[in-house]
């Protein structure tokens, strides 16, 4: 079985702990490229990351977007989104079905 983690600034993510999600809160650049990689190699099937850190580990995401497992989806943190994450979806779609539907 997979686990579900999310990863972000704290005061973004620390409510997700209330639905049983593991939070793991980074600050830096190198931690966030760090616990990602740590997430990916222990069984976790889906890692949410904030849109401020996908922002800084790009190259990171992108490669476990390549993977099958594990999803890395981005969500907004709680000052708001920066259109990184719907972004992706629209191209996820494209590519997927040869055109822009939205």
């Amino acid at each position: 079985m997979h686990k579900i983690g999310v990863v972000g600034d704290k005061d973004s993510i620390l409510s997700f702990k209330a639905l049983g999600i593991d939070v793991y809160p980074v600050i830096t650049k190198e931690e966030a490229r760090s616990t990602i990689d740590e997430m990916a190699s222990n069984n976790y099937g889906i890692i949410f990351v904030t849109e401020q850190v996908a922002a800084m580990v790009e190259s990171t995401v992108e490669r476990y977007n390549r993977e099958v497992l594990p999803a890395v989806i981005l969500i907004p943190n709680n000052q708001g989104s920066l259109g990184i994450g719907l972004k992706k979806i629209d191209e996820y779609v494209e590519k997927a079905i040869g055109s822009n539907i939205f």
